[in-house]
């Protein structure tokens, strides 16, 4: 894998390309989905699903392996993740400039977990688990999460 890189280029990335991210959308056996109130942007204060971007020179099961660790603290070899589909999420601000939108290529999976422990900080600093209804008609969960969900056969 690359190293990272520099606040003032990707600066540059974010404004001028689409970047490539993996959504986990968790449930648990009661058919609850599991969201983190973000603390960063875009997406500020919102419940938002645990993901992620995919690094230049990642593999997808890298980076899958990788976020599941860093965000959801879990081992991707006790977690079996189904496909569900690629989706376009668009902000009009940016995690480093408000005057940068943030254009999105996201793979999102589905995970089903029996429970959750020791949820990292990082990104988000507040979880709920929400029934699919709940979180449709919640003001506090972001359209993007919503668009996961609605007119879909595989969730």
């Amino acid at each position: 894998m690359s190293s990272l890189l520099s606040t003032q280029d990707f600066k540059t990335v974010i404004d001028l390309t689409p970047l490539v991210s993996i959504d986990f959308i968790v449930k648990n056996s009661e058919d609850k989905i599991l969201l983190g109130r973000r603390i960063n942007k875009p997406a500020l204060g919102f419940f938002f699903t645990i993901g992620g971007r995919i690094y230049k020179n990642e593999k997808l099961e890298d980076a899958k392996t990788r976020i599941l660790k860093d965000e959801l603290n879990l081992d991707s070899k006790n977690v079996d993740s189904q496909f569900i589909g690629v989706y376009e999420h668009f902000y009009n601000d940016s995690f480093v400039d408000d005057n940068i939108s943030t254009h999105y290529v996201n793979f999102a999976y589905e995970i089903v977990v029996s429970s959750m422990q020791d949820l990292p900080k990082e990104q988000h600093n507040d979880y709920v688990w929400l029934s699919l209804d709940e979180l449709l008609s919640s003001k506090e969960v972001h359209s993007n999460v919503k668009y996961y969900f609605i007119n879909s056969n595989n969730i």
